[in-house]
């Protein structure tokens, strides 16, 4: 008997280890397995669901339809909480332990690069939709990553193209003291020096992500009395940052500017007490361009999620037609053709064709320029003066990146 229950264990470890080898890839067989690691507590929150809602809802469509290729689509999405070990791990797990075939995500620059480098390494595609680092697509750019959202280079570029135009010569540069904070304030300060070479920096500040108290900055700030400020805040400091500069009357006594500030995902959680005359810049509005392509995906996001569409629903959707378009065109699950197709691909969205460069994967987006202003009908702050700026102006050229990279 006893002979007989040994054998019986290790019958049941081999048919179990069996099952933990081989039930994976019997599953990858009837699904496509998407990843998504993001920032889905705290603040960033309000920037990244909507990335995961509005990809959700091009996948239902397409799993409505019969899938892809036979496939039905599965997303799986893991909380990073704003940390890059948490983000790095899950991301470690989507791929070694859910064989996903692609990742996508995060809000968190570092974090983007440090898994855009595991993806590399393991030849798993992978799509920055939020994070701004012009690293993932410049210095550290590869086969595997593509970055769906404007970069701190192209956003940097675009805020210079606009406040050139403005007769502020005086500078203050103050923002969060990690990657986007310095990435984007390097990419304004740089560009606005070579269109408007008269203007000069007269200090800067850097505080920690998730600083509680902005005001002693700010009254250092306003005692260097710049003509304008440049704030290079992240999606977990915007919020915040405008409660406090709303608070110490920071908008009412020097004008500043900082991206994302006119984004529906920063204005409304402030409602009618974010600071008028604040200087943004956004890829996109729910109320702007006006054409019936915009307005079918603002209905049909409304629809599902009783919201309007932020920013980064649009980096959900053109993430899915990249995604979902490519696999459709190779006609096969083939990680390298799949590769091929996405490069150069042009998709249809709600600000227009957007085109992914073939050769630094960057989607090449219109970037729009606004004033905060109170306006009848919202209850929230909106864009005016909106100025668009088109994606092909501000891309760095072919030759710049591969400078960035020592090609």
């Amino acid at each position: 008997m006893k002979k007989r229950s040994v054998f019986n264990v290790c019958l049941s470890i081999m048919i179990i280890a069996c099952f933990l080898v081989f039930a994976p890839a019997s599953h990858a067989a009837n699904t496509l397995k998407i990843g998504i690691v993001d920032c889905y507590s705290g603040p960033a929150s309000t920037y990244t669901n909507d990335v995961r809602d509005a990809f959700n809802l091009e996948a239902e469509k397409i799993n409505a339809g019969g899938g892809i290729l036979g496939r039905k689509i599965e997303v799986l999405t893991r909380d990073s909480k704003f940390k890059v070990d948490i983000g790095l791990a899950a991301a470690k797990e989507l791929i070694y332990r859910e064989n996903v075939d692609v990742l996508m995500g995060t809000i968190n620059s570092a974090l983007a690069l440090a898994i855009s480098d595991m993806c590399k390494k393991e030849k798993v595609p992978f799509f920055a939709t939020f994070s701004k680092s012009a690293k993932i697509t410049g210095e550290k750019g590869h086969r595997y990553v593509f970055s769906i959202t404007e970069n701190t280079a192209l956003a940097g570029k675009a805020a210079a193209v606009g406040l050139a135009q403005k007769p502020y010569k005086k500078y203050w540069i103050a923002g969060d003291d990690y990657e986007y904070g310095h990435a984007i304030a390097d990419g304004v300060w740089d560009n606005l020096q070579k269109m408007k070479p008269d203007v000069e920096l007269l200090g800067q500040s850097w505080w920690k992500v998730g600083e509680p108290d902005f005001t002693p900055y700010i009254t250092a700030i306003l005692s260097a009395k710049p003509d304008a400020v440049i704030i290079a805040t992240g999606g977990r400091d915007c919020v915040p940052f405008l409660k406090a500069a709303k608070a110490t009357g920071f908008n009412e006594r020097v004008p500043f500017y900082m991206h994302t500030a006119t984004e529906l995902s920063t204005l409304k959680p402030l409602g009618l007490e974010a600071p008028e005359g604040v200087i943004g810049t956004s890829n996109y509005f729910f109320y702007y361009p006006e054409t019936p392509e915009n307005k079918e995906f603002v209905s049909d996001f409304e629809k599902a999620y009783n919201r309007k569409p932020a920013v980064g629903a649009v980096y959900g959707l053109l993430t899915a037609k990249y995604i979902f378009g490519a696999y459709e065109k190779t006609g096969a699950f083939d990680t390298e053709k799949f590769i091929d197709n996405v490069e150069g691909m042009t998709v249809d969205s709600p600000i227009g064709k957007v085109t992914m460069r073939a050769y630094d994967h960057q989607a090449m987006l219109p970037m729009f320029m606004g004033v905060t202003k109170k306006v009848a009908g919202y209850d929230f702050l909106i864009a005016t003066d909106i100025m668009i700026i088109p994606g092909k102006d501000v891309m760095p050229s072919i030759e710049e990146i591969k400078k960035a990279r020592n090609q």
